[in-house]
């Protein structure tokens, strides 16, 4: 069983920043392919970033290029979600989702932090 808890969401104005923090159990978290996701209030969710295991492999989706850097530290179980030059279209409930080895789907997933970014 994984459990994971997001934090650091809150209320910024445009052009502001943000770091989220996933705090994961589990023994075997250095496995796990990790990603943040969104979903805004009458959207679909997201994916908006993610990265393997290993931290090698990294992608975001394009409309959070050259902004959001994820990150892992597997000694501490935790993986971050640099949020800068925030817009307000970035506004969303923001998840943390964990994906096993050799999993297809994202099997574990956070309550979520709301990120609000006003003009």
């Amino acid at each position: 069983q994984v459990q994971l808890e997001e934090s650091g969401g809150g209320s910024v104005q445009t052009g502001g920043s943000l770091r989220l923090i996933c705090a994961a159990s589990g023994p075997t978290f250095k496995t796990y392919a990790m990603g943040w996701f969104r979903q805004a209030p009458g959207k679909e969710r997201e994916a908006v970033a993610a990265i393997s295991g290993s931290g090698t492999i990294l992608y975001y989706a394009d409309s959070v290029k050259g902004r959001f850097t994820i990150s892992r530290d597997s000694a501490k179980n935790t993986v971050y979600l640099q949020m800068n030059d925030l817009k307000p279209e970035d506004t969303a409930v923001y998840y943390c989702a964990a994906k096993l080895r050799g999993g297809r789907e994202y099997a574990y997933w956070g309550q979520g932090t709301q990120v609000t970014v006003s003009s």
